[in-house]
């Protein structure tokens, strides 16, 4: 009975009927908010091989000069800005209206201890901040992906870092347990070698202080380690500048604890004296850059968390004043502030403290995927539009903090389903994966998809276990697996149009494209219970305040309670789902679902 009821809840969201939307224009797609995006983020390297002469880099040898294995889970693939550009029919066909992805910036190729070491594919070991990686094409090859974006009414946002830079500097100090984290206490800037060392630095003070007398003292980097760049990498870092070690923390890697979690290498990576107003300029300069000679449309930033936020009240106005002066209006910048737990008030202390616009919403990944699990209740996602009240701008500045259900760190969407429930079928599996993507679609927020997640990805894991790939796969652990709601698996190609999972995200995607209460409406919880049930959220139309009911049930039982709606709300349309025609009596209104089933039902002007 379960199955037939799973099977059921599954029929229904695709055979559901869908409000059509019209493809946004290029003429457009300036004036559109950020909240008004359907986000898909990719990373290059693991979506489509448009040009295989690039695959090496431009760059002979074996995997470890190349950095090229497509066998090797940690190794580039092939995958590249041409095939990128190729394959734009695929995702705007799913509803996308921009793509994010992965840093696209020139990496250090391979990087790693001896037995240990892989490439930088995804694009976070950066050499040079003004061009393209020769893996993934050119600058000239970057600027035709923009421009045929574009041409289609969608955007672009790139993945930046100023956190760090890739792993170039060492340190003369050796030690068997690597290089523990130094802090400003006992290594002061004002001493070499710690408290008891030799005088230096002049009278420089603090790293607070932002003032050119300051920093004119700071001179000597050697204050906690003796930091130096190995003979051959003297100038592999663009701009030139990047390669004094002057302008990095040199404490040591990071533990991930107070101080260190700002200052210290990040796992090894360079990281960077974001307080030093040299750097500042310098990473406007660099980012400026890319707005002005490609004109993309938004910023997120990694490791957003990990740099003082004195630096990003410099650098977001500043890059918002750039794009505004390219002619675009709505750049949207959001961070990376990355927690595994339900932490609202973290992510939006942020927005304020810092100036970040937005911050990618982990508190609703963890509330939403628990309570589309099936092993939660729906309050934790109840609370979540609670504490909207935090961010800067309160609840409409929530409106632009960007959703997601998993992501190419933590692991995928349907993994966590699994891992949650560890019986769970083929059936149930797809059922609560659709579930999750209805809420995702229609909850506050700007809905991220994960590439791949459209195709039924599941994965064994975080980081390279997250990552496969969609054209044809060598990867045998990926290839191993199944994947949800089909009989394929990575070893082909997966740019399937008629997956289940694809088509609901389409369909649902042009829903919220055409119905302004779910891009920018306010949100009013119904519904919820610390139990698997009946989760029921209202959105408003900002405009009109035409209400839409958006309804889903958690539970694999059939689910029907009166709720609390609009008194001016008596009639009813569906735009997803099955949805009563009418309310029972002003002000209430009856939601019946299925096992796993959802409903967005629109009360009638």
């Amino acid at each position: 009975m379960k199955l037939r009821m799973t099977l059921a809840a599954a029929a229904l969201a695709l055979a559901a009927p869908i409000a059509s939307a019209p493809a946004a224009g290029p003429a457009d797609y300036r004036a559109r908010l950020p909240q008004e995006e359907v986000v898909y983020f990719v990373l290059p390297d693991r979506f489509a091989n448009g040009d295989p002469r690039n695959d090496r880099g431009g760059i002979k040898g074996d995997r470890l000069k190349t950095g090229f294995d497509p066998a090797g889970k940690g190794f580039y693939h092939g995958g590249d800005l041409k095939g990128l550009t190729a394959r734009l029919d695929y995702i705007q066909g799913l509803g996308a209206t921009a793509v994010w992805f992965a840093p696209v910036f020139k990496n250090k190729p391979v990087q790693g201890p001896a037995g240990d070491e892989s490439a930088g594919y995804h694009g976070y070991w950066i050499t040079d901040f003004t061009q393209v990686d020769p893996h993934f094409g050119t600058n000239a090859e970057f600027k035709a992906f923009v421009d045929a974006a574009h041409a289609r009414g969608m955007k672009v946002y790139m993945d930046i870092v100023a956190n760090h830079t890739a792993d170039v500097i060492q340190y003369r100090e050796i030690s068997k347990i690597g290089y523990p984290y130094r802090s400003k206490a006992n290594y002061p800037f004002s001493r070499r070698n710690g408290v008891g060392g030799a005088p230096i630095n002049g009278t420089f003070g603090d790293d607070s202080d932002p003032s050119p007398a300051n920093w004119s003292q700071m001179t000597d980097p050697n204050f906690a380690y003796t930091p130096f760049v190995p003979k051959g990498e003297e100038t592999v870092k663009v701009p030139a500048w990047l390669n004094d070690p002057m302008f990095y923390h040199n404490r040591g890697n990071t533990d991930w604890v107070g101080e260190s979690a700002v200052y210290g290498d990040f796992v090894g990576l360079d990281d960077l004296a974001t307080e030093n107003p040299r750097v500042v300029a310098g990473f406007i300069d660099i980012y400026a850059s890319w707005i002005d000679r490609f004109g993309v449309d938004g910023f997120r930033i990694d490791t957003a968390k990990h740099v003082n936020p004195e630096f990003w009240q410099a650098f977001v106005p500043a890059m918002l004043e750039r794009a505004m002066a390219r002619g675009i209006p709505n750049f949207h910048i959001f961070g990376e502030v990355a927690t595994g737990e339900f932490d609202p008030a973290l992510l939006a202390g942020w927005t304020r403290k810092a100036g970040l616009p937005s911050n990618l919403d982990f508190a609703f990944a963890v509330s939403a995927v628990g309570a589309a699990s099936g092993t939660k209740g729906t309050d934790q996602l109840a609370r979540l539009f609670d504490d909207d009240v935090l961010y800067e701008g309160g609840v409409k500045g929530a409106l632009i903090q960007p959703t997601f259900l998993g992501n190419h760190d933590a692991g995928r969407f349907a993994m966590f389903l699994q891992q949650m429930n560890p019986k769970i079928d083929s059936e149930e599996l797809l059922g609560r994966t659709m579930l999750g993507h209805a809420m995702l679609l229609g909850l506050r927020g700007v809905p991220v998809i994960y590439y791949g997640d459209e195709q039924g990805f599941i994965g064994k894991g975080g980081d390279q276990l997250a990552r496969q790939d969609m054209f044809a796969s060598k990867v045998a652990v990926y290839n191993e697996q199944n994947l949800v709601g089909t009989s394929a698996t990575t070893a082909t190609d997966n740019y399937h149009t008629q997956h289940p999972l694809y088509r609901l995200i389409a369909e649902l995607s042009a829903v919220r494209r055409a119905t302004p209460a779910l891009t920018s409406g306010r949100s009013v919880v119904r519904m919820s219970s610390d139990k698997p049930g009946l989760f029921v959220v209202s959105r408003f139309d900002p405009v009109t305040g035409r209400e839409v009911v958006l309804a889903f049930n958690t539970s694999n039982r059939m689910q029907s309670e009166r709720i609390s709606v609009s008194a001016h709300s008596l009639e009813f349309t569906p735009l997803a789902g099955q949805c009563s025609p009418a309310a029972q009596a002003p002000g209430s209104y009856t939601v019946t679902l299925p096992p796993l089933g959802f409903a967005w039902c629109a009360a009638k002007d």
